[in-house]
């Protein structure tokens, strides 16, 4: 209905409810869109009706009033909403707590479903991840709805930035020539409550920004016979293809409806790089050596139940990785080894393709688990002419060089029955 009014409706929309009733308008219109998302109490809702009725009462008396749930706008979204936006967005300005909205208010609202707020549903979460932080959340997890039988489905969506959120990616420096740091992206998952989600995108998808469509990621091509190509699900930028003023912006999604359902979130992000992930973790997440050196003479402890005892255990100072020696040791607390592999590559290989998985044992390696090991770090600075070092049951160290032909691998400790076996 908003979408339908023309400049004097709008103004006295916006003047009804106290609002700034001057400037172009599509500024007036993103206003009274914001009051419609968030700031809608029924009095308003009341306002909007009368003003809508009365716009077409003067068209033609002789058509019948319309009801709001028969002509919504063109512009009103296909996405149900599974919380309650009134009552979570912190910029309401009229309280909203205890309002029961008329069934007569419609199912979808600009892509914002209405659930009166006493009713609390769990909502669609995503996985956080490590390069991308986020400043603002423009859209939460929303259920992209069919809106027939066909398999392919559209579901538009209207929102506008805040000066403020306009400002903070203009001022933000490029990552590579047209990609701003800060950006707006689109994000996909799975609609389930359960747990966080990774991004997922459905069968058949588009995403088209106000009138282009935005590049989707596409499949990584299988060397393996019969492997299917896996599709990398990233967010989705959409920044270039946006008008970076107080215009709306229309996106919409183009998707399979196959049985699965699937929520979509509109995020402000500022996009990180490895180098920056790198330097948080040589800040925040670096192992004391004596902490390390604790953790080796744990794993070379006798076991009292067993009869093999181990004497040491050899880590290689080459990364897994690249086969180059070791600059910033790393490994996941999770790891139950003490081999570790090179922080830099590790960052720079899952800031191209994430999978976050641990080189030396395959086991999950998420960035928030990783740890510098202080220990050899310290090492690899004393032993600059060996490719391998023992750990030995005390806690320390010896560089392994004349036994160069000897077959063992950096994790496999050296073993013997009784009794111990010094090198």
């Amino acid at each position: 209905m908003v979408m339908s009014f023309r400049v004097s409706d709008l103004q006295m929309l916006l003047g009804f409810v106290g609002r700034s009733k001057s400037g172009l308008k599509h500024e007036l219109v993103t206003r009274a869109l914001q009051l419609v998302q968030f700031d809608c109490s029924p009095e308003v809702f009341k306002k909007i009706k009368e003003l809508y009725e009365t716009r077409y009462a003067k068209k033609s008396s002789e058509v019948a009033q319309p009801q709001p749930q028969q002509h919504r706008s063109p512009e009103a979204l296909s996405l149900h909403s599974s919380y309650d936006r009134g009552s979570t967005v912190a910029r309401t300005s009229i309280s909203t707590t205890n309002i029961d909205y008329p069934a007569l208010y419609g199912k979808y609202l600009n892509g914002l479903g209405r659930l009166p707020p006493k009713v609390a549903k769990p909502e669609v979460r995503l996985v956080k991840l490590p390069f991308y932080t986020t400043l603002d959340e423009l859209l939460k997890p929303t259920e992209l709805v069919p809106q027939n039988n066909e398999k392919l489905q559209e579901s538009p969506c209207i929102f506008a930035l805040t000066p403020r959120q306009v400002e903070l990616i203009r001022n933000s420096r490029e990552l590579q020539p047209g990609v701003k740091s800060v950006q707006v992206v689109l994000r996909i998952c799975y609609t389930d409550t359960s747990s966080p989600q990774e991004d997922q995108y459905p069968p058949n998808i588009a995403v088209k920004v106000n009138h282009s469509y935005c590049s989707v990621p596409g499949y990584y091509p299988s060397n393996k016979p019969g492997v299917e190509p896996k599709r990398p699900c990233r967010p989705i930028n959409l920044t270039h293809l946006m008008y970076l003023s107080a215009a709306t912006n229309r996106i919409t999604v183009t998707w399979g409806n196959y049985g699965k359902s699937y929520s979509v979130g509109l995020y402000l992000v500022r996009q990180m790089t490895s180098a920056e992930l790198l330097q948080r973790l040589k800040t925040i997440g670096i192992k004391h050596p004596e902490l390390c050196k604790a953790l080796v003479k744990e794993k070379l402890r006798l076991d009292p139940d067993s009869e093999i005892a181990t004497t040491g255990v050899r880590v290689s100072l080459i990364c897994p990785l690249v086969k180059m020696r070791l600059s910033v040791p790393c490994r996941a607390e999770t790891c139950a080894h003490l081999q570790c592999f090179d922080a830099v590559f590790y960052l720079q290989m899952n800031e191209k393709k994430p999978t976050w998985m641990c080189p030396v044992c395959d086991k999950p390696a998420p960035y928030d688990q990783l740890i510098i090991d202080g220990l050899l770090s310290k090492i690899l600075t004393e032993c600059e002419d060996a490719d391998e070092i023992e750990y030995l049951v005390d806690g320390s160290w010896c560089p392994i060089r004349a036994e160069k032909e000897r077959s063992c691998s950096p994790q496999c400790p050296i073993l013997v029955l009784g009794e111990y076996l010094w090198g």
